[in-house]
């Protein structure tokens, strides 16, 4: 167990359509932080398409990201669709030299998402080095009931992979501020850049990715760019 973790939040490119490119850029934002952990938005892969075809966790797409974790010591936290026995939902998954596995399914889902995805069955951690990394993806971090939960399973680190306007940065911003002090950890939110979904009403997005400290005070954050990954050495909150 390490008091401190080098924690990365990026917004990589997103290719519509072209899973292989897309998993590339998530290869180069990996291979630039060089961190222990890097979070990713909301549906990274596929961009915010709500009929995208789920991806499987064999697609050879996946092997491209583990290859870069498993060199680095990374373990990389992706959003994609999948499906589970039917069920389709906003996942958020783990990459490391391990392999590939769902960690997280979205729990509080937003306007047309319902129509498309089963919700997730809520709170989760999973451990990294040791930190207990509570898990949440977008609307989730609005919602008081998921951040109580969340902070009740005793978390070292919030990761959250979000999407959302320009106009919305604000928003999400004091998200991380309130769940910083309800989870009394560190908060590290991946914020999507760029065109992620022009069909479903994101031709533009907010950028901004960010990481605060247990209190909710600003460590770093990026700014609205494609590409940009910003990385903290992350202290573990003593309790």
């Amino acid at each position: 167990m390490t008091d401190r973790l080098r924690v990365a939040v990026a917004q990589p490119l997103v290719i519509l359509g072209d899973l292989s490119a897309t998993a590339a850029a998530h290869v180069q934002a990996i291979e630039l932080a060089h961190a222990r952990l890097v979070v990713f938005p909301e549906l990274s892969l596929t961009g915010y398409v709500l009929d995208a075809a789920p991806v499987a966790l064999d697609d050879p797409c996946w092997d491209l990201i583990a290859s870069a974790c498993s060199a680095l010591g990374t373990t990389a936290l992706v959003g994609a669709p999948v499906d589970e026995g039917g069920r389709r939902s906003i996942a958020v998954v783990a990459v490391d030299g391990s392999g590939v596995r769902v960690v997280y399914r979205k729990a509080h889902l937003h306007g047309a998402e319902n129509g498309a995805f089963h919700p997730g069955p809520g709170a989760t951690v999973i451990d990294v080095d040791g930190w207990r990394v509570g898990l949440a993806v977008c609307r989730d971090t609005g919602i008081g009931e998921h951040t109580a939960a969340t902070a009740a399973l005793g978390v070292d680190l919030y990761a959250a992979g979000v999407i959302d306007e320009p106009a919305a940065l604000a928003i999400i911003r004091s998200r991380a501020v309130a769940n910083a002090k309800a989870c009394g950890a560190a908060v590290a939110v991946a914020s999507a850049a760029g065109a992620v979904g022009p069909r479903h009403g994101f031709p533009e997005t907010a950028g901004g990715s960010a990481i605060h400290a247990a209190d909710g005070s600003l460590l770093q954050a990026a700014g609205p760019e494609v590409d940009a990954v910003v990385v903290v050495d992350v202290e573990r909150h003593r309790r």
